[in-house]
């Protein structure tokens, strides 16, 4: 199977649109929400959502970067030296409704670190999760808030987000996986 586009530029950005919109709407605007995007292209997303969000509402919008990799329980698994990225949360997180974006959901482990790691910052109120693409196959029983996209994957394949930030052009494929 050749890579397979099943999200454009144009998809992508109007994914983002939807899922700012729902974001204000389920939460009645900004005012106890904060944006923490899982490294890596968890972060870029999250920085056009809060963009996407500040160009409609008023007011103060906190927006963090999360790094997941110790959190993670197949860590030493992967990799005997793993990257470790930066973690900025610079807001207290009680008292707020803590947005956590990631590029892909599959089985959920990442989410699950994710939220181990947030609450190394404090009880947010509580934690809602937006996915650019939602591929099934969860492992553990987690489901995101906001989606993008749903697509069935299956276990021999792979859902790549290619973006700008990341060297690539804004795009969403689909590909056999590497063995």
């Amino acid at each position: 199977m050749t890579a397979q586009t099943i999200m454009t530029a144009r998809d992508i950005d109007r994914s983002l649109d939807r899922i700012a919109l729902e974001l204000l709407e389920r939460n009645h605007g900004i005012g106890e929400l904060a944006i923490v995007g899982i490294h890596t292209g968890g972060v870029f997303l999250a920085r056009r959502i809060h963009e996407k969000i500040l160009a409609r509402e008023q007011g103060d919008l906190p927006l963090g970067e999360l790094d997941i990799t110790l959190y993670r329980d197949d860590w030493s698994l992967v990799s005997q030296n793993p990257i470790v990225r930066t973690t900025e949360i610079g807001f207290q997180v009680e008292n707020r409704r803590v947005v956590l974006v990631d590029d892909v959901i599959f089985t959920g482990r990442t989410i699950r670190a994710a939220m181990d790691a947030i609450m190394d910052y404090g009880r947010p109120l509580s934690v809602q999760l937006a996915v650019l693409v939602d591929r099934g196959g969860r492992e553990l029983p987690i489901q995101p808030d906001f989606v993008g996209l749903c697509v069935k994957a299956g276990p021999d394949e792979r859902v790549d987000v290619l973006l700008s930030e990341k060297g690539g052009r804004d795009e969403v494929v689909l590909q056999r996986a590497d063995r």
